[in-house]
């Protein structure tokens, strides 16, 4: 399939959910290697500066939304430092769930429940998580 079928964008493709991929092939334009790594490095360092990479977490919990971003509602709903068990919303970034120490699944999977109803309640926008449950 050629690369224009895809419709790869945003948190996007063609492909639908139980669909693989199994194989690709890239091709890939050389470029200066001093430019990639000061690149790679303003990135990094951004990385750092804007999420919580000092404690363990699954990443971003909540898709973004139609209208604004998650984090920015769940800030603006006053949930930043909500705790459920050992699970926190991020007091760095409001986007991500982080294990304070000794979060369960559960705790997890509460908190982000409560971030939901409420940032609903706040705001009337319905967050959709982002990770993925598999039982």
């Amino acid at each position: 399939m050629p690369g224009a079928e895809h419709d790869f964008g945003y948190r996007h493709s063609r492909f639908t959910e139980g669909e693989l991929v199994l194989e690709a092939r890239l091709r890939l334009t050389p470029g200066d290697p001093e430019a990639i790594g000061a690149k790679m490095a303003e990135l990094a360092a951004k990385r750092r500066a804007s999420q919580p990479l000092d404690l363990p977490s699954a990443g971003s919990a909540f898709k973004r939304p139609q209208t604004g971003y998650a984090a920015a509602l769940i800030d603006q709903a006053g949930l930043k430092g909500l705790r459920v068990g050992g699970a926190q919303v991020s007091e760095k970034h409001a986007g991500f769930i982080v294990n304070a120490g000794g979060a369960t699944c559960a705790d997890v999977l509460r908190l982000m429940e409560l971030v939901r109803e409420r940032v609903l309640a706040d705001s009337g926008v319905e967050l959709e998580p982002e990770i993925r449950v598999v039982r």
